[in-house]
């Protein structure tokens, strides 16, 4: 489905793991809201939840501007993630999540989960799915590239620790598929992170479903 012109043929799925294996997205976004607030600033929640699935290095400018992120960057960070610690017990996995990754390494490809976020808050997600870090091919944080989605550095690096050659990922933000462009690979989008069928489309995904466990239904194969 995704071989194209290529002879080389997807031996990798790079997973988003924040609205796309776990229903975290508007978690997310309070949190970040509560570290605007706690600090005078009053951004509107859609903005906020727009945002959401960039890297929290580039989040703070896309909303306050480039002025709050220089006086206040890092400070905004620090109070987000204190408060996002605060929810993870209330993390539950996206529909069919579960199933849909043990799917995936059961049918031989490799399996990473190519998120920037903490590895905390990651290590966090993969209990909540009940998955074995081991049965992953690569799983990523923060502290593995320099630039966060849209950027691709997070997916390269995902890729290369799995040891594949050609990846396809699979997001919930069109900042995904950004990325996923900018490696370059295909795309599958999922809605469970709050973005429109088409807003994914447009963005260029090559296939959107409502979740990862419908996915799983269709038997789903690069």
């Amino acid at each position: 489905m995704f071989a194209g012109d290529d002879a080389t043929a997807v031996d990798t799925v790079l997973l988003d793991v924040d609205g796309t294996l776990v229903d975290s997205t508007y978690l997310h976004a309070v949190a970040w809201m509560k570290a605007f607030t706690g600090r005078d600033l009053a951004p509107q929640w859609w903005r906020v939840h727009r945002a959401i699935g960039m890297g929290g290095d580039r989040l703070v400018a896309e909303i306050c501007g480039a002025d709050v992120e220089e006086a206040l960057g890092d400070t905004l960070r620090d109070d987000w993630e204190r408060h996002y610690r605060g929810m993870v017990g209330d993390l539950r996995p996206c529909p069919g999540a579960r199933e849909f990754v043990r799917s995936l390494v059961d049918s031989g490809l490799r399996v990473a989960l190519a998120s920037s976020g903490k590895a905390e808050f990651t290590d966090a997600a993969l209990k909540v799915l009940d998955l074995d870090r081991d049965a992953l091919a690569a799983v990523t944080s923060s502290d593995d590239a320099d630039s966060s989605k849209p950027a691709p550095d997070i997916l390269s690096v995902a890729l290369e620790q799995s040891g594949g050659t050609r990846a396809v990922v699979v997001g919930d933000t069109v900042w995904d598929v950004a990325s996923a462009h900018r490696l370059p690979a295909d795309c599958v989008g999922v809605m469970s992170g709050g973005f429109a069928e088409a807003e994914l489309r447009d963005a260029g995904a090559v296939l959107v479903v409502e979740h990862v466990g419908e996915l799983a239904e269709r038997g789903w194969r690069p």
